[in-house]
């Protein structure tokens, strides 16, 4: 008789801190394997305390605690299948990332985490203690090897492991999305399966965290690569996975394969995901936003829509004397067509008492940027007064293009907790818009069809805090400025680099000049989802005070 092996993955979404709602996460998952006939159920690594955990993790009381719910997990998922679960291990030799085993009541085995990460979004090094290569262990009639996370991308874990007598690699992740990362971690993983000639099994976490959006798309491949099964990315998903062992070894019977979407979707899946993990883990249950007729605050409310539901979603337009009546216009259609609530509230009252109160100190001044950025400034404040009074979070609306050279306004547009456009460039936001228009999934709980208004993303962009005011005075057109940006900033290219890809020397100067000068902004400005390499934060680490500039 063929001898089989039935393992469940459990593609969930874990809380940092929730050590009990994790637990029972894991306790549910257990108890759909069980019923389900599996030999053992898999959970991603570090679920028990979710992840990333950051500083938390050197909390010696909260290490203590997790080590006690792993105890009783084990204890509450004796009788029946193994369970397999991420979480913290600390003994006098160190703190370890560590994939616990539980079968029967005991700890079967912890198998440490060697390669540490140290780059991209990860600071493994400082938080965690590297552990010993492990050897496999037994569950059934089946030899598992569990390289951790960033050990898969090391030959030297896996190796090891097929020489000392793995059969099968399982592999608990905590992978973030950024845009382009499927293809990555399908490289990687069939050039372990190719040197080793076992089966593979990526499973990896789901869910919103701060910055960062875990998007699942767990996946296993068999000897020389053949995929076998694949998980949809940004859905929880319990899938039972079936091994038969044959003349060549095990393998992966065909199971679910879900077509991964394209980056456009992924993308707006992440900004939505990461806006609905942020508020509900937060606490939140409803938003608000400062709704100007414009392109980023209409695709903002939209995801909002899409993550929380119209009903959830208040809208808020600010007019001053500078707002067009088009603007107006376009800012109604767009909460009409996605069926939010819209509230106007003038700033002109407001403005003229801010300015009545200013004028002894600014008499014998010209107007300039000073007043333009008080509106911006009122508008923050009564916005984050309906916060305050309501409960409802303020979502900021600033691009990535803006962003990264200071076109916003501290304390005035900025203001807010989350920002669902943070790592967005203003031409991909004028395409993403477009997409959504296009495009409806059952995910989204927003309405289907041309929910942003054509006009607004045909219109020329403007803050319209003077008169017939446009971006483009004060910025190159956003085709050149982002291309010069995804060269400075994902590219990290030099300014000689720049200017030999066809741009002009001093528009790249100044743009490198304003990146730089922006960074006091940036550090004090609200989350958001990470899309691509170089997000702000994590994965650009720059000085605040820095005198450089590149004279290439």
């Amino acid at each position: 008789m063929t001898e089989r092996f039935r393992l469940t993955l459990a593609q969930l979404n874990p809380t940092v801190g929730a050590l009990a709602a994790n637990a029972d996460k894991a306790r549910v998952a257990w108890a759909e394997g069980r019923a389900a006939g599996a030999d053992m159920v898999a959970l991603p690594e570090m679920f028990l305390t979710g992840y990333q955990t950051q500083d938390l993790i050197l909390k010696p009381a909260f290490v203590d605690e997790a080590i006690a719910a792993m105890m009783a997990l084990a204890a509450d998922c004796a009788d029946g299948p193994t369970l397999g679960i991420g979480g913290p291990w600390a003994d006098e030799s160190g703190l370890y990332n560590a994939y616990w085993v539980l079968s029967g009541g005991q700890v079967q085995a912890r198998m440490l985490k060697h390669h540490l990460p140290n780059d991209d979004v990860f600071d493994e090094v400082r938080l965690f203690d590297s552990g010993p290569i492990s050897g496999p262990y037994r569950v059934g009639p089946l030899r598992i090897g569990t390289p951790v996370c960033e050990d898969a991308w090391y030959e030297d874990v896996t190796e090891t492991l097929a020489e000392t007598g793995a059969e099968i690699l399982l592999v608990p992740n905590g992978s973030p999305y950024r845009r382009d990362k499927l293809d990555l971690r399908m490289n990687v993983t069939v050039a372990r399966v190719v040197e080793t000639g076992l089966p593979l099994v990526y499973l990896n976490a789901v869910g919103g965290q701060d910055d960062q959006v875990f998007d699942g798309a767990s996946f296993v491949l068999n000897p020389h690569g053949a995929l076998a099964v694949q998980l949809p990315p940004f859905d929880e998903v319990v899938c039972h996975v079936d091994f038969a062992h044959g003349p060549d070894g095990w393998h992966a019977l065909p199971g679910r394969r879900d077509v991964p979407p394209d980056v456009w979707e992924q993308d707006y899946h992440a900004m939505v995901l990461g806006l609905r993990d942020y508020l509900a883990k937060s606490g939140f249950s409803k938003v608000l936003l400062g709704l100007s007729g414009g392109i980023d605050s209409a695709i903002v409310a939209t995801i909002a829509a899409d993550a929380l539901g119209p009903e959830n979603v208040r809208c808020v337009m600010l007019p001053s004397e500078f707002t067009s009546a088009a603007s107006l216009a376009d800012a109604a259609d767009a909460a009409g067509r996605l069926g939010c609530r819209l509230e106007t509230v003038s700033i002109e009252g407001a403005r003229d008492a801010v300015e009545a109160a200013l004028a002894p100190l600014l008499a014998g001044t010209r107007p300039d940027v000073t007043e333009e950025n008080i509106q911006s400034r009122l508008r923050g404040l009564m916005l984050m007064a309906l916060s305050n009074k309501f409960g409802e979070m303020l979502l900021t609306t600033g691009n990535k293009s803006e962003v990264a050279v200071g076109y916003c306004t501290i304390y005035g547009d900025m203001a807010g907790g989350y920002n669902p456009l943070k790592d967005m460039y203003k031409t991909r936001v004028f395409e993403t818009c477009r997409w959504r228009n296009r495009e409806h999934r059952p995910w989204m709980k927003g309405p289907a069809g041309e929910v942003i208004p054509p006009r607004i993303i045909d219109k020329p962009p403007s803050a319209e805090l003077r008169p017939d005011q446009k971006d483009q005075d004060s910025l190159p057109p956003y085709e050149v400025l982002d291309a010069i940006l995804e060269r400075l900033i994902e590219g990290d290219q030099s300014v000689a680099e720049v200017v030999a890809a066809g741009f002009e020397r001093a528009v790249v100067s100044r743009i490198e000049h304003l990146v730089y000068i922006s960074e006091w902004k940036r550090f004090q400005s609200a989350p958001g989802p990470r899309l691509s390499t170089r997000a702000f934060w994590l994965d650009r680490r720059y000085p605040i005070v820095n005198r450089w500039r590149d004279r290439s």
